[in-house]
């Protein structure tokens, strides 16, 4: 008895028009966060700004779903740390991911990768608007985490400047990614 995700796609192989429909959508998804990590806007008291990634991290995993998803999630970083001024800021280069954002940018794939399991092949409210918010704590978590190690902040301050500071705003992307990717449907 064969189960799981490998074991279908080992049985039922991708066309060529398939497989160039899923390239599009997860080049499309690693364009958009490139564009979205240009929205940008600094606050004083934390080296984090705030951006739109996040919507397009929990949104590829939605609608691409969890390999594909953090597929593009992984071009993203990878594009980036290749030199491709593709993180906030137009930033580029190896120094992100060891820099005060390195923990949201590492938390990019995995988060991508939790959603679209979380939520399923089935698209259902009742699964994904859970799976978008479970995933987008991955991001905050993590990157409160190495702001901590990084800057040698105890748990206090590290939720101060690397988490609370985005909830509001991450509260409200959870829901609209939820909203989009119920309207565009799973892709990957």
């Amino acid at each position: 008895m064969q189960t799981g995700i490998l074991s279908r796609a080992a049985t039922k192989p991708l066309t060529r028009s398939r497989m160039a429909e899923i390239a599009v959508w997860v080049t499309a998804f690693t364009i958009a966060t490139a564009l979205s990590a240009q929205v940008r806007i600094p606050l004083p008291f934390t080296p984090v700004p705030i951006t739109l990634q996040t919507f397009f991290v929990l949104l590829a995993g939605v609608v691409l779903g969890p390999g594909w998803g953090a597929l593009s999630m992984g071009f993203y970083l990878a594009i980036g740390t290749m030199g491709l001024p593709v993180f906030s800021g137009s930033g580029a280069g190896l120094a992100h991911l060891t820099g005060a954002t390195a923990g949201y940018l590492l938390a990019c794939p995995p988060a991508a990768y939790l959603a679209g399991m979380l939520a399923g092949r089935d698209l259902k409210r009742s699964r994904v608007y859970p799976a978008i918010l479970i995933s987008g704590l991955l991001i905050l978590a993590a990157g409160t985490a190495w702001l901590a190690l990084l800057l040698g902040l105890n748990p206090g301050r590290a939720a101060a400047a690397g988490f609370w500071p985005f909830i509001i705003g991450d509260l409200i992307k959870t829901a609209a990614a939820a909203e989009l990717g119920l309207v565009i449907g799973r892709r990957g």
